[in-house]
């Protein structure tokens, strides 16, 4: 469960880092990506924007930073960024989260958002059905204005089948050759969608924080990797802050379940009482190298797997 007996600080800070190790954190944070940055502006409050979530990743040499909104596409705002740094070595990205707002199992938004230059496809987070059931008695996310209560999604009819729309989404997603992710879904319906978008072509697909909300096994890790997925892992669930879950033994035993080749860490930050997102990279790194986890295996999960389903040349 998250930490919610510590006191954090609104911005939890980088803890000393003797300077031969940060150096070398630093080395390989070059060329890293970032799939699940949670920047602001936002219904929830952040604790950087999206230009100084851009600025830190620039500075530290990433490829790449994809910013995530549950609520609103983000590509504008990257385009604006972009107008205004348009030498910046690092690329920009966003996609659209099929909540509520975006009007649910929605293939009209689906498409604005390829057209947009979306790379990704959140399917239900905070609306998704079982995210609303998991906390029935605790409400989340708590937004800074309360908003109107979710109509609970899910990709599956009234017999258990993925909807029409559902597949018309794979269709697109396919199509635009972007990801498509599966957000808060339990995992019983990651292996319905994940079946069905392979046989319609779909080529990326990745499961969020698998260990959280989604209520993946094992053995259920194993079998949507044999489905073609990448395991994404959020970073703010092993490292100090509110969102703690794991320790880092835990990331590595998932990822050899997953297998390093289809394991991916995003930093899932921006949230209060927690890490900026460039800092969190380099505590995971950091602890990664204490586990003597080598630098190659480092590199693909903070990059080189990313990067490919982004089409970017590693």
């Amino acid at each position: 469960m998250a930490d919610t007996t510590t006191n954090y600080p609104l911005i939890v800070p980088m803890p000393p880092v003797e300077p031969a190790r940060a150096a070398e954190v630093a080395d390989l944070l070059v060329g890293a990506v970032d799939l699940h940055c949670h920047s602001g502006p936002a219904a929830m409050p952040r604790i950087l924007g999206h230009h100084e979530a851009f600025q830190m990743a620039l500075d530290a040499g990433f490829k790449a930073l994809l910013y995530k909104d549950h609520y609103y596409v983000g590509m504008p705002h990257c385009a604006v960024l972009k107008d205004i740094y348009p030498d910046a070595p690092i690329e920009l990205y966003s996609g659209v989260a099929l909540n509520n707002a975006s009007g649910g199992i929605n293939p009209h938004a689906v498409d604005h958002s390829i057209k947009l230059g979306g790379k990704i496809v959140w399917f239900p987070t905070f609306a998704a059905q079982n995210h609303i059931q998991a906390y029935a008695a605790k409400s989340f996310p708590k937004t800074a204005k309360p908003m109107l209560a979710p109509i609970p999604l899910t990709v599956l009819d009234a017999n258990g089948r993925l909807t029409d729309e559902t597949k018309q989404i794979c269709d697109l997603i396919a199509e635009g050759d972007i990801i498509l992710a599966g957000g808060h879904l339990h995992v019983s319906e990651l292996f319905l969608l994940f079946e069905e978008a392979g046989k319609r072509g779909v080529k990326k697909m990745l499961v969020n924080h698998p260990s959280y909300i989604i209520g993946c096994s094992d053995e259920d890790i194993r079998g949507l990797v044999a489905l073609g997925a990448h395991i994404e892992h959020s970073i703010c669930m092993f490292i100090p802050g509110r969102a703690k879950q794991h320790e880092t033994e835990d990331l590595i035993h998932m990822m050899e379940v997953a297998g390093v080749d289809r394991t991916v860490l995003g930093s899932d930050l921006g949230l209060t009482q927690a890490p900026k997102p460039v800092d969190g990279y380099r505590m995971i790194v950091s602890d990664l190298l204490d586990h003597q986890v080598p630098k190659a295996d480092i590199r693909k999960i903070i990059s080189t797997n990313a990067a490919g389903l982004l089409n970017l040349a590693a």
